[in-house]
C-alpha cells in the first residue's frame, strides 16, 4: 500500500533536527579537547569539572548531563588521546604496501604542534597518575591496553592476509609499540623529522622481520 506523504511540518521538524545533532557532536568533541588541554595544563589533581565548564562557556549541569564525573571526563579525553596517538582500526579495504600503512597507524608525519600537544598530555599524565589510582587505571585499561589489542587485531589481519608472518600478534604489537614509542617524544630530538627518520627505519625493520619466508 502506497504511504501517505508526510505533512509538511513534519518534514520539517526533521530538518531542523539533523543540524542540532550535527552541532551537539561538535561541542562533545570541544568539550573533550579543552578538558584535554586543562588536564595537560593544570594536571590530573587540579583539574576538576568546574574548570572545565567554565572554559568551555557552559553551564556545569550541561558537563554533568554529559559527563557525570571528572572519571567519566578523563575516561573521553584518554580515549580522544590514544586515537591521536594510533590511527586505529584501518579501513576494512586498505591494501597499500605494511611500511605506509603503518606509517599512517602511527602518524609519524603529524605537525609539530599537534605531537607537542600529544607529549604534554603524556608527560603530565604520567607524572601525576600514581596521586589518581582511579584515573591510573582508567588510562592503563582505555590507553596502552586497548591500544595493544587493536593493534594486534590490524596485524592478525594482515597475517591472515597473507602480508606478514608472526607467530603471536599481541606479542607483534608490544613489540611494535615498544619500537614506535621508544623513540621518546619531540624532546629527546634535534628536530622532528630525525625523529621521523629513526621511526622510518624502526617500521623497516619491522616489516623485513614479519615478512613471510
Amino acid at each position: 500500500m502506497i504511504q501517505p506523504e508526510q505533512p509538511p511540518s513534519q518534514t520539517m521538524k526533521r530538518g531542523r533536527g539533523r543540524p542540532k545533532t550535527h552541532s551537539d557532536e561538535e561541542r562533545l568533541c570541544s568539550i573533550i579537547e579543552t578538558a584535554r588541554r586543562t588536564f595537560a595544563e593544570l594536571g590530573l589533581v587540579r583539574t576538576t569539572t568546574d574548570i572545565v565548564a567554565s572554559r568551555c562557556r557552559i553551564s556545569k549541569q550541561t558537563l554533568y548531563r554529559l559527563f557525570p564525573s571528572k572519571n567519566d571526563l578523563f575516561l573521553a579525553v584518554v580515549v580522544a588521546h590514544r586515537q591521536m596517538m594510533l590511527d586505529l582500526p584501518r579501513p576494512p579495504e586498505e591494501d597499500e604496501p605494511l611500511e605506509a600503512v603503518i606509517s599512517k597507524i602511527f602518524m609519524i608525519d603529524i605537525d609539530p604542534e599537534t605531537e607537542r600537544e600529544r607529549d604534554a598530555f603524556i608527560r603530565i599524565v604520567m607524572l601525576e597518575s600514581p596521586q589518581v589510582p582511579e584515573l591510573a587505571d582508567i588510562l592503563h585499561r582505555e590507553g596502552p591496553e586497548t591500544a595493544r589489542r587493536q593493534l594486534a587485531a590490524w596485524l592478525k589481519q594482515e597475517i591472515a592476509r597473507g602480508k606478514m608472518h608472526l607467530d603471536d600478534p599481541m606479542a607483534g604489537a608490544r613489540m611494535l609499540l615498544d619500537l614506535m614509542f621508544g623513540a621518546g617524544g619531540p624532546r629527546g630530538w634535534e628536530n622532528l623529522e630525525e625523529r621521523r627518520h629513526h621511526m622510518r627505519h624502526a617500521i623497516n625493520l619491522f616489516v623485513r622481520g614479519t615478512r613471510p619466508a
